[in-house]
């Protein structure tokens, strides 16, 4: 496998794996099964970026902002009472149940791989089918999946203030909890960490570009959902940042609304959350052949995750998807299928998207969105989140809309704002995954009082309007006769 002098050393493998994260694993764990002749490559640290510096450390701080939140709250329920935030405590806490639990479970599955294996160091194309790994190893490879990641998107205007800004890949390092925040963006990062660091008592501001939640695409979904986040957080949701500056009192932001106010404040940090960048852009694609757009944009059929007609294949967030764990997961064995069975492509089904957001109310998009099916003939199913069992958690804030085939019956979609959507997304994902009709679904028993009985009622909604749809689209056919 290794030749070469002292200096340089050569390494011959079949497949090559650029990434050791979620989508790169996936790929290993089914190649390695397979053949010996393959290598990993992994740039930086080993432990995913969920478990360093995503899913699990923001849920970690959710929960705690959760608590914090329940004390401030709980006079509805009859119990007074009070109690105070520990900033270090939550981080130090964060950071023990992250680094022991869930990257060290993540290690150890990396330290079984054998050495000969695994390769670190950053990978460069030079030609096709050749990498420069550091400056001191090239691997040759007859098939590679590009696994690589991203990294936050971080724009020019954050430069003069750059030594206060934090990103999801280093807020989790603070040791303490700033005394104010502007966060930048309003997708899932920015709205799920902006929300926890207020509920822990950072003063927090929200800055949005757009004005929209971009994950609901209903327009009554969206403005319910920022009407409903604004009434507890700051949020100036569309604009631009014109400039930012450094001085004594902080990072200044100097924001323009898009209804031409000025907004100018100071804050000890600012946390930009605006995207993420694929890691595409450092491989040197263009020595291997790989067709970039003006955009830097690069090709990927979805489901086979070959690039082009080339032996290179592209999975997780290094792909334009941004896809969540278990998509990223995913994508990294259906690279390694194709990857396995080159030249000949096996498509591979996608499982049904599902998207949550763990603000509070919860935020969830199943199946197709609202705007996906424009145009095509659908009933919608709607009610707000006031089943009786919500009634009881006082969390009535919230809508639940189920989008259904008019025709078939069939559950097409789902776009949710309320307390626990992730359960009842689940559940819809399942029904959808199953291509069930809104009938099938109503035979399930639902135990009263339970959230699941808003799914049944939405349901029922949908059903009522969907035979209305039946009675007047067969009148009208009757008429035209």
């Amino acid at each position: 496998m290794w030749d070469g002098g002292l200096s340089m050393k050569t390494m011959n493998v079949e497949y090559a794996i650029i990434g050791a994260g979620t989508s790169g694993l996936g790929a290993y764990s089914k190649i390695s099964r397979q053949t010996d002749s393959l290598v990993m490559i992994q740039d930086g640290p080993y432990g995913t970026t969920c478990a360093r510096v995503g899913c699990m450390p923001s849920k970690l701080l959710i929960t705690a902002a959760d608590y914090a939140h329940h004390l401030q709250t709980s006079d509805f329920f009859g119990v007074p009472a009070s109690g105070h935030v520990e900033g270090r405590q939550v981080l130090e806490r964060l950071r023990r149940e992250r680094d022991h639990r869930f990257v060290a479970r993540n290690l150890g599955y990396v330290d079984k791989i054998p050495a000969r294996h695994k390769l670190e160091g950053r990978a460069r194309f030079v030609g096709p089918g050749r990498l420069m790994v550091g400056e001191s190893v090239e691997v040759r490879a007859e098939k590679i999946i590009l696994a690589c990641g991203s990294r936050p998107a971080i724009g020019e205007v954050f430069e003069p203030v750059m030594s206060r800004v934090l990103t999801s890949d280093t807020i989790f390092e603070l040791e303490d909890l700033p005394r104010s925040i502007a966060v930048i963006g309003m997708g899932v990062i920015a709205l799920e960490l902006g929300q926890a660091l207020h509920r822990l008592g950072v003063e927090t501001t929200i800055y949005g570009r757009s004005g929209r939640i971009n994950a609901l695409t209903h327009p009554a979904m969206r403005r319910q959902a920022l009407d409903v986040l604004a009434d507890e957080l700051d949020i100036h949701p569309s604009g631009r940042v014109l400039s930012t500056w450094e001085d004594a009192e902080g990072a200044w932001i100097d924001f323009e609304r898009s209804d031409g106010q000025r907004v100018t404040k100071a804050f000890d940090s600012v946390l930009v959350a605006t995207g993420r960048v694929s890691n595409l852009d450092r491989l040197g694609l263009e020595h291997a052949g790989v067709e970039i757009t003006d955009t830097g944009a690069v090709s990927v059929d979805p489901h086979t995750m070959r690039c082009g007609n080339l032996p290179i294949f592209i999975a997780g967030d290094a792909t334009d998807h941004l896809p969540v764990w278990h998509e990223a997961y995913d994508e990294g064995r259906i690279a390694a299928d194709n990857a396995l069975n080159y030249p000949d492509p096996t498509p591979a089904g996608r499982r049904p998207p599902l998207m949550v957001f763990f603000t509070d109310p919860q935020i969830a998009v199943i199946g197709q969105s609202f705007q996906q099916l424009q145009g095509r003939e659908i009933v919608i199913g709607e009610l707000p989140f006031t089943s009786p069992r919500h009634v009881v958690w006082n969390k009535v804030q919230g809508h639940m809309q189920v989008y259904l085939d008019a025709r078939t019956d069939v559950i097409l979609g789902a776009e949710l704002l309320g307390y626990q959507a992730e359960h009842l997304a689940h559940l819809l994902a399942l029904a959808i995954t199953h291509g069930m009709t809104a009938e099938q679904v109503l035979e399930m028993p639902i135990y009263h009082p339970s959230a699941e009985e808003l799914l049944r009622d939405v349901l029922i909604d949908a059903q009522k309007k969907r035979r209305r749809h039946e009675a007047e689209s067969t009148g009208l056919a009757t008429s035209a006769y």
